[in-house]
């Protein structure tokens, strides 16, 4: 059984130290990270998780205030508090925590931890704890014909706890947020597994633009271009928010001689 894992903790050096201890553990899938509550949430949102492993003390929201929220979902992932705080034990349990492990972390704890969520899940026959996939197949797509994540005109993304495929046409711009990197559609922002760069490559014969160091956007999709400082320009887009994007100096000259303004 392989366990979708998501790692919540707002320093970097925490989360670092946890990935070199999950390292340890072949049925342990590391799909995401967040730095707060609020980044968790929106990954969750996006693609189902069998466990998060969460800190307590974070900026603005704790991790409490994460695990009260994800007792409202219908099918919550299990949760393993990774603190080095010890008084929130109680108020951890309150909110189903399957583990409270003490940083700096105790192997023997993770690991009983982890064999608990893994007995749990069993249990419940949770379908969504079968083997994390590298590429989608057709069935996990609810297709007939065999696609592949690599076929011209598509991109891969996740949808809550599906992979699904997007044509190319479709996305109106890319972007990084907290080292992942999203797509957005008309009225839809999904999560995908590509970096900026790779996407970037694999939409090189597309009427796509790298405009800064975080964005990727779809010429085909800009509604107004209108003059910022120093050079620079931001573009108005035609999705349902008419985002509006800034554009880095030099690609700023670039658009402007592109559409011959």
């Amino acid at each position: 059984m392989i366990l979708r894992a998501l790692i919540v903790d707002d320093e970097y050096p925490a989360r670092e130290e946890l990935r070199y201890h999950l390292k340890e553990y072949d049925n342990i899938k590391i799909v995401g990270e967040a730095g707060k509550v609020s980044e968790a949430m929106e990954l969750i949102d996006a693609l189902h998780y069998d466990v998060v492993f969460l800190d307590v003390n974070m900026p603005s929201e704790s991790g409490i205030d994460l695990g009260v929220k994800l007792l409202e979902k219908e099918n919550p992932p299990c949760i393993i508090y990774i603190t080095a705080y010890e008084e929130y034990a109680v108020e951890a349990f309150d909110v189903n925590a399957v583990g409270y492990v003490l940083k700096p972390i105790d192997e023997d704890k993770l690991r009983r931890a982890i064999e608990k969520v893994t007995r749990i899940l069993k249990k419940k026959g949770n379908s969504n704890s079968a083997p994390v996939m590298d590429a989608p197949t057709a069935s996990e797509l609810k297709i007939v014909v065999p696609v592949s994540s690599d076929v011209a005109g598509k991109i891969s993304a996740f949808e809550n706890d599906k992979t699904v495929l997007v044509d190319t046409t479709d996305i109106y711009f890319a972007y990084v947020d907290t080292n992942y990197v999203f797509i957005k559609k008309y009225a839809l922002k999904l999560i995908t597994k590509y970096t900026l760069l790779r996407l970037e490559e694999k939409l090189t014969c597309e009427n796509f633009m790298r405009i800064s160091r975080s964005h990727l956007v779809n010429l085909l999709k800009i509604k107004e271009i209108s003059p910022f400082f120093n050079g620079r320009c931001t573009i108005t887009l035609t999705d349902k928010e008419s985002t509006k994007i800034q554009v880095s100096r030099r690609q700023s000259s670039e658009l402007k001689k592109l559409f011959d303004i």
